[in-house]
């Protein structure tokens, strides 16, 4: 029996024209957070944006301008209710939500250049809830808005996986942040709503400035990784766009490495 012969024509191409996403984590052009919005907007998506703080807020508007973002606003997720006003306002605007990108991540200076053996408890709380439990803050606000499904999308490191020298107390926040993301796409999947992590190796970003000798680590991937050299932002923000797209549907419950094949060998 011949085989049935698809039009190339009616395949579909990469299109988020339509859809509307949230993206946390801008605090300047280098950011992973900004690569992702920029493909997304480039993609024909609707764009809601966040900046930390007031001190934040000149370097990340001019961008959020420039992507002709429908919301700008505040959302510093350690200050009661402001992630709540962010998806308050995507409700009255939109009345809906296709994604979200989560790209935030912190930890007390001493506690990110000490051991984790040495820790404090509040520091420990203080990591996981800014870089873990805020993302699943997100989860349980956008999941009414996602009435069609959708995609959660936050940003991990292999130092989840593996011991990274000088990463310190963020490996066991990642690994939370990696597991429970497993555990949101199994709850929310047959909403339709999916939920996954990319794991760049590292990038020259604003928060990765704060771990101890990150040159030498970024030196180091890049020498071991498969490729010889690093991803950029571009990379991750067009693989986001994918991701986001209903060309990823199927697509979930998994962390998704982008980084020149660094973990394979790291």
């Amino acid at each position: 029996m011949d085989a049935t012969v698809k039009p190339y024509q009616n395949v579909s191409t990469l299109s988020l024209k339509g859809k509307k996403g949230l993206v946390i984590g801008i605090a300047n052009d280098q950011s992973i957070a900004y690569g992702c919005a920029l493909h997304c907007r480039a993609n024909g998506a609707d764009l809601a944006i966040t900046y930390l703080n007031d001190k934040a807020e000149k370097w990340v508007r001019p961008l959020a301008e420039g992507l002709d973002a429908d919301i700008i606003m505040p959302c510093d997720v350690a200050v009661e209710g402001e992630l709540e006003a962010v998806f308050a306002e995507v409700e009255k605007k939109w009345g809906k939500l296709d994604f979200v990108i989560h790209s935030i991540a912190y930890a007390n200076r001493e506690d990110l250049h000490g051991r984790v053996t040495d820790c404090s408890r509040d520091g420990f709380m203080l990591a996981m809830d800014i870089s873990c439990h805020s993302f699943m803050r997100c989860a349980k606000l956008a999941e009414p808005l996602m009435k069609d499904g959708g995609a959660m999308i936050t940003v991990s490191f292999y130092g989840g996986r593996k011991v990274v020298e000088h990463y310190n107390v963020m490996g066991p926040v990642k690994a939370a942040l990696e597991a429970s993301t497993k555990y949101m796409a199994a709850e929310l999947g047959p909403k339709g709503i999916r939920v996954l992590a990319l794991s760049p190796g590292p990038l020259k970003t604003r928060a990765a400035s704060g771990i101890a000798h990150f040159d030498e680590l970024m030196d180091a991937a890049a020498a071991k990784a498969p490729t010889h050299h690093l991803a950029d932002i571009d990379d991750c923000g067009s693989f986001a766009a994918y991701l986001v797209s209903d060309q990823a549907k199927s697509v979930t419950g998994t962390t998704l490495f982008i980084d020149g094949g660094y973990h394979i060998v790291g």
